[in-house]
């Protein structure tokens, strides 16, 4: 009988840790984006998909991001950016991480190796035909896992407005931590009717692109999966803002706010 009583006890301890610790997104999960310049002019389309891969012999998460400008903002100003990133399935942590962007002619080709234990990132600008190892804070994250990881453990609840999350990022060659601050949850209009967020002020680095380090304004839907509904970024010119427009593989259900 103790021991049937300690087994039962195992398996609840097992599956309550398991709740917790519940993942936000899954293999599947796909994300389309559309762009709009200055509150009118529709600027470009982005997607985030969430493929399944294998990474030396490792089961990972392949996220791949794709964005690129549309219509009338191609003509003068041209972008075609993708991002992927390997994210071991167990750890949360990546493993390897692209950026190949063109942007008005900016250009980078960037491929970053982790080594997650002993802390090193090992760089490869292709561009420039130019290698290099730097060190890195424990748990390193770069710049699109920082979102997934945050989904799976940012832990909400315990927020109060004003309160800010930190994380390790590792951004081209150089670490950076990356700040994030709640700014509470706010019912918004969205394409699917009105959803319950969770409203965040992710800190950038001012300069080439963004105005200053509050420039940017993100909603995520307050549910299981925090979904990115909405970014708002004030630009060293004008502003940009980008709506999720089409969604599949949720691994949970989406909640949509009905009026009384």
């Amino acid at each position: 009988m103790k021991k049937s009583l300690i087994v039962i006890v195992f398996i609840f301890c097992a599956q309550l840790l398991n709740a917790q610790n519940e993942s936000s997104y899954d293999v599947g999960e796909w994300f389309r984006f559309e762009m709009s310049y200055s509150g009118w002019m529709k600027a470009g389309e982005a997607t985030l998909t969430v493929n399944e891969s294998f990474y030396k012999s490792k089961p990972v998460f392949h996220v791949v991001g794709k964005g690129w400008t549309t219509g009338a903002v191609s003509w003068f100003f041209k972008v075609e950016d993708r991002y992927e990133t390997y994210i071991d399935k167990r750890t949360n942590m990546p493993y390897k991480f692209i950026r190949d962007i063109d942007e008005g002619g900016h250009t980078k080709n960037i491929e970053i190796e982790f080594d997650q234990q002993k802390n090193k990132a090992y760089v490869h600008n292709i561009k420039h035909n130019k290698k290099g190892v730097f060190d890195t804070k424990p748990n390193i994250q770069d710049m699109v896992s920082t979102f997934y990881y945050l989904r799976n453990n940012l832990h909400v609840e315990s927020l109060k407005i004003g309160d800010e999350v930190f994380v390790n990022m590792f951004f081209d060659e150089e670490n950076y931590g990356f700040k994030l601050k709640y700014l509470g949850e706010e019912i918004i209009k969205t394409e699917f009717g009105k959803v319950n967020t969770l409203k965040f002020r992710p800190y950038v680095m001012a300069g080439r692109v963004f105005k200053e380090e509050e420039s940017l304004t993100l909603w995520v839907s307050n549910d299981k999966n925090k979904i990115p509904l909405r970014v708002k970024a004030d630009l060293a010119v004008g502003s940009l803002r980008a709506d999720l427009e089409a969604f599949k593989g949720l691994k949970h259900p989406f909640k949509i706010v009905v009026d009384n």
